[in-house]
């Protein structure tokens, strides 16, 4: 049986009224974005510079692990340089000429925002370049000996690209970006702050003490947050008044089996699988993704993230290890030797 993962970072494309309200809770402004201090004061100089020089921004090359906001990071830059944007996502740009048709319909001072850039193939990566770096765009019309190329002039545009995968980057794509940051980590105070301000949006009451609660187990990251509380709330209006107070926090977690470190039964499962069959001996990737069940793009995107920023994963030069902190959280026995 499948085990639904309510802290999948992961957004849930097939979930609407998941996706409505994601969009009704992204902040639209550096003012409202909670978090990320010095990506915002580096960005803000840079919009500060464009807008004074009357120019777009460099190209901005966002990188960090899913549900982070580098989507809504996009979305605020373009509200702030007060420019338009496009979104599309490397996946959905599969031909050259799928690309040409975008960057022909852009303006000047236009965003184009590339989700899973990493993920664009080698042939539109080529006919990227030489937009990116000269506003050109190289056309070849016809086949054969008859073939010919012609260069068109584009508008001035900025390119914002995001990727949990910056070594999957080609090199020549990466040096075209003016600016590149990575979105750290939240704070489990700025997530307390954002599951605050989310409430307040959907006309919630919730106890800062509840905040607080579901901010240790939101993995920090805003996404499972917003995630969290809108399960949580479901809770309440079905088992209370509808307020979030600390015991209905407390019984919406234990009903979602999420414990103190905001581990599911997936993540459990996961560490559990390694110790059972390998104890503290190191372990490669492919074989976790056979002990599981699991794509290796899943476990290296969507589990290791977080396990490693809590310490209960390591990478090793000879493949990724369980940590004692883990076996103490499992309350499993642990010793050097594995046995």
């Amino acid at each position: 049986m499948a085990i639904e993962r309510i802290v999948d970072t992961k957004p849930h494309d097939d979930d609407s009224e998941e996706q409505r309200i994601e969009v009704t809770l992204r902040p639209q402004n550096f003012n409202e974005y909670v978090g990320q201090e010095r990506l915002k004061k580096n960005l803000q100089l840079a919009i500060d510079a464009a807008k004074k020089r009357a120019e777009p921004m460099d190209h901005v090359l966002l990188y960090g692990p899913p549900g982070l906001g580098k989507t809504t990071m996009a979305t605020v830059i373009a509200n702030e340089m007060g420019a338009n944007i496009r979104v599309t996502s490397g996946p959905a740009i599969e031909r050259a000429g799928d690309l040409a048709s975008i960057l022909t319909n852009l303006a000047d001072g236009d965003i184009l925002f590339i989700d899973e850039i990493h993920r664009l193939s080698r042939v539109v990566e080529e006919v990227l370049y030489s937009a990116m770096e000269d506003y050109k765009l190289d056309i070849v019309i016809g086949k054969g000996p008859a073939a010919r190329s012609i260069r068109l002039d584009l508008p001035q545009f900025t390119v914002i690209g995001a990727t949990t995968r910056t070594g999957s980057l080609a090199a020549p794509l990466r040096d075209r970006f003016g600016h590149l940051y990575r979105l750290e980590f939240y704070t489990p105070e700025e997530i307390s702050k954002i599951i605050t301000r989310a409430a307040k949006i959907l006309g919630t009451e919730i106890h800062p003490s509840s905040s607080k609660l579901l901010s240790t187990r939101a993995r920090l990251t805003p996404r499972i947050a917003n995630r969290l509380l809108k399960r949580v709330r479901d809770y309440a209006d079905v088992n209370g008044d509808g307020i979030i107070d600390t015991v209905i926090t407390t019984r919406a977690l234990e009903m979602l089996e999420i414990d103190e470190q905001g581990l599911d039964p997936a993540d459990r499962n996961l560490l559990s699988s390694i110790i059972e069959s390998y104890q503290d001996r190191p372990i490669g990737l492919n074989t976790i993704a056979a002990l599981t069940g699991d794509e290796t793009s899943t476990i290296e995107d969507f589990y290791e993230p977080y396990l490693l920023q809590i310490g209960f994963l390591e990478r090793t030069p000879r493949g990724r290890k369980v940590t004692a902190k883990a076996y103490k959280h499992l309350n499993k026995p642990y010793n050097s030797s594995g046995k």
